[in-house]
């Protein structure tokens, strides 16, 4: 009995790691497509982007208050991932053609992305299997921040990168429409 209760829990893993490697290879692959610029679609995105970030960074900013520095995290993150973002918006391959402007994000970037989000789910998993130690005195803050505070951090780094990616994805559609 104890073998079927081993082999169906094993089962079950391998079952979770194949679907969180199939859900990064799509996330991959979704952000590397080419795709028509509509007008519509980039002021949508624009807007929930938008509304993300506020609610994200109010979301922080009461958090601060039981977790030091949330607030700090989250603002350090927005900011590289605006940085990565204006990155992706040089780095993306913009093509005129008689349908429309068409765009394909970076696959470089794409790739910075999903190791981002793979690397946090696996700190995440290794900080839930070991016990925290404490920090000596002298470290450095990134090694002595929580995981809640790095969890905050890339979870703004990628909304910033997003909204910045769609306001330049926005700008530059309206300049297209207007020639």
């Amino acid at each position: 009995m104890p073998v079927i209760i081993f082999a169906l829990l094993l089962f079950v893993l391998l079952a979770f790691a194949g679907v969180v490697l199939l859900s990064l290879a799509l996330r991959y692959r979704a952000g590397t497509a080419r795709r028509q610029g509509r007008r519509w679609v980039a002021g949508f995105n624009v807007w929930m982007t938008g509304l993300s970030t506020v609610f994200f960074l109010s979301f922080t900013l009461l958090i601060s208050f039981w977790i030091e520095s949330a607030f700090r995290f989250a603002l350090i993150g927005i900011v590289i991932g605006g940085i990565l973002g204006l990155l992706g918006l040089a780095l993306t391959r913009w093509e005129n053609r008689s349908e429309g402007l068409f765009y394909t994000p970076s696959r470089w970037l794409a790739f910075i992305i999903v190791f981002a989000i793979a690397a946090r789910v696996v700190y995440g998993w290794w900080r839930a299997t070991h016990s925290a130690s404490t920090a000596a005195a002298g470290q450095h803050w990134l090694i002595t921040a929580s995981g809640t505070q790095l969890s905050l951090a890339v979870a703004a780094g990628l909304i910033g990168y997003y909204l910045v990616y769609s306001i330049g994805v926005r700008v530059k559609l309206t300049r297209h429409e207007q020639r």
